[in-house]
C-alpha cells in the first residue's frame, strides 16, 4: 500500500470523480484508475461504487476516516525528515501567560536556543482566554497557560498544579510567622489581578467565606508587578508559588494553611492547527521538564 495511492484516493473523494482528480493532479485518468484498483487489491476491499455518480462503499468511508490520520502523520514525518536534512529551521509562535512567561520561560528558551540556534521563537504574553482566541485564528502554534473555557477545537492538557502562597513586606508583622491562615489576614490590603482573572475569583471566594467581604483591596493588573508593591508595604499578595519563586529584597513568602486552590498550567493546542514541528515538540518537553524540576525541589 503506497502513500501516493492513498493521496490519490483522497483526491478522488475530494473532487468527486476520477477525471477531475486526474486534472487537478496533472495525471492521466488511467493512472488514477490504476492506483485506485491497486489500492483496493492491497486492502482487499472495494472502495467505490462505480456508476453515473461515484459513491464510497461502507468500507471506503471507513478507510477515508482512518487514513486521514495516516496522511497527517506522514506529513509530520516528512516535514521532520526534511528539517533533519536541511538543518532544523523555522519559527515557533507560542502564546504564554503570566507568571510562567516571566519566571519560568526565559531560562527554558535560552537552553532550547542553545540546541536549536536556527529556530526563531515569537513569544506572545497574553492571558489564557486571549491565547485561546489566538490559537483558534492560527496566530500561534500552541499556548502554555491556565485552563481556558472549553471550546470544541481546542484541547487542554494540564501538566502542573501549583499552590497559592502569601507575599508580604518584611516589616509586616506577618513576616515573623512561618505560616498563616486566612483569618490572620483580616486587616490587610490585598493586591489583586483584574476581576476577570480566574485565580483572583477563587481567592476572593475563599476570603469571603472565611473573613467576609469587608476587606481592603486594590488591582495591579500584572501579577509580575505585585512584588514591587508589596516591597513598599502597600499591601499583601496571594498568588501562585511560581510567581514567587524568586522574591525580591525586603519581601517574604509564607505558606497559607487553609486555602485549597491549585491553579493548573498546561499546553493548549488546536485540532485545526496541529503541531508539525519536532522542534516545537521539544520546546514543549523542556517546558514540562522545568515544572517537574520545580516539583522535585518542593519535595
Amino acid at each position: 500500500m503506497e502513500i501516493r495511492a492513498i493521496k490519490t484516493f483522497h483526491s478522488v473523494v475530494e473532487f468527486g470523480s476520477f477525471q477531475k482528480a486526474a486534472e487537478k493532479l496533472n495525471y492521466s485518468q488511467p493512472t488514477i484508475t490504476f492506483r485506485i484498483k491497486q489500492l483496493e487489491r492491497d486492502l482487499g476491499i472495494k472502495l467505490f461504487e462505480r456508476g453515473k455518480v461515484l459513491k464510497l462503499t461502507h468500507s471506503g468511508r471507513l478507510f477515508l476516516h482512518r487514513s486521514k490520520k495516516l496522511l497527517r502523520d506522514y506529513q509530520i514525518l516528512d516535514s521532520e525528515i526534511e528539517q533533519l536534512r536541511l538543518g532544523i529551521t523555522g519559527t515557533i509562535r507560542i502564546g504564554i501567560s503570566e507568571p510562567t512567561a516571566s519566571f519560568k520561560f526565559p531560562k527554558v528558551l535560552s537552553n532550547f536556543l542553545d540546541t536549536y540556534p536556527n529556530i526563531s521563537v515569537d513569544v506572545f504574553i497574553e492571558d489564557t482566554e486571549t491565547c485561546s482566541q489566538m490559537l483558534e485564528k492560527g496566530e500561534i502554534d500552541f499556548a502554555i497557560c491556565g485552563e481556558p473555557e472549553i471550546k470544541l477545537e481546542n484541547y487542554y492538557e494540564a501538566f502542573y498544579h501549583g499552590k497559592l502562597v502569601l507575599l508580604v513586606g518584611e516589616i509586616n508583622p506577618l513576616a515573623k510567622q512561618h505560616e498563616v491562615s486566612l483569618n490572620d489576614l483580616r486587616n490587610e490590603r490585598f493586591i489583586f489581578t483584574p476581576v476577570n482573572c480566574p485565580i483572583r475569583i477563587q481567592i476572593e471566594q475563599a476570603l469571603k467565606k472565611t473573613i467576609g467581604d469587608s476587606y481592603k483591596k486594590m488591582i495591579v493588573t500584572k501579577s509580575t508587578a505585585h512584588k514591587y508593591f508589596v516591597q513598599q508595604n502597600i499591601g499583601v499578595s496571594i498568588f501562585t508559588e511560581t510567581s514567587n519563586l524568586h522574591p525580591i529584597a525586603h519581601t517574604k513568602v509564607i505558606p497559607i494553611t487553609d486555602i485549597y486552590i491549585h491553579p493548573s498550567i498546561g499546553i493548549l493546542t488546536n485540532d485545526n492547527h496541529p503541531i508539525n514541528s519536532s522542534a516545537a515538540q521539544e520546546l514543549i518537553s523542556k517546558i514540562k521538564d522545568s515544572f517537574s524540576e520545580q516539583n522535585d525541589l518542593a519535595l
